[in-house]
């Protein structure tokens, strides 16, 4: 036997359209930020991706292609890369370089046939 799944939006709507339409109910105006349904969080954060950044130095083959995480930007990356003393972050294959980075406009990839 199975049990239906009911989504969280659907009971809300649901219940939004009985208040809307019994006779003598307040009208109430929604007072703050309205809660998405669950899973939706991701399609919110694929939307507005964070854009990448490019890093070159002389010391290092190639570019080295960063994908900001919360709380870090372009510029926090460079200042850890050519900071002597930063340790612990895996930027550019977990390089050692430090020092001479340089933050440049990211390419776009090679199409592959």
């Amino acid at each position: 036997m199975r049990i239906p799944v009911v989504r969280l939006g659907a009971v809300l709507a649901a219940a939004a359209l009985l208040l809307a339409t019994s006779p003598g109910a307040p009208v109430v105006a929604a007072a703050g930020p309205v809660v998405a349904a669950a899973g939706s969080c991701a399609a919110a954060d694929s939307q507005d991706p964070r854009p990448h950044c490019c890093f070159t130095s002389p010391r290092y083959v190639g570019a080295c292609e960063v994908e900001p995480e919360k709380g870090e930007t372009c510029t926090s990356i460079l200042e850890y890369l050519n900071n002597p003393q930063s340790q612990g972050k895996a930027y550019c294959n977990r390089t050692a370089i430090r020092g001479d980075w340089k933050l440049v406009p990211c390419e776009p990839e090679m199409k592959r046939d």
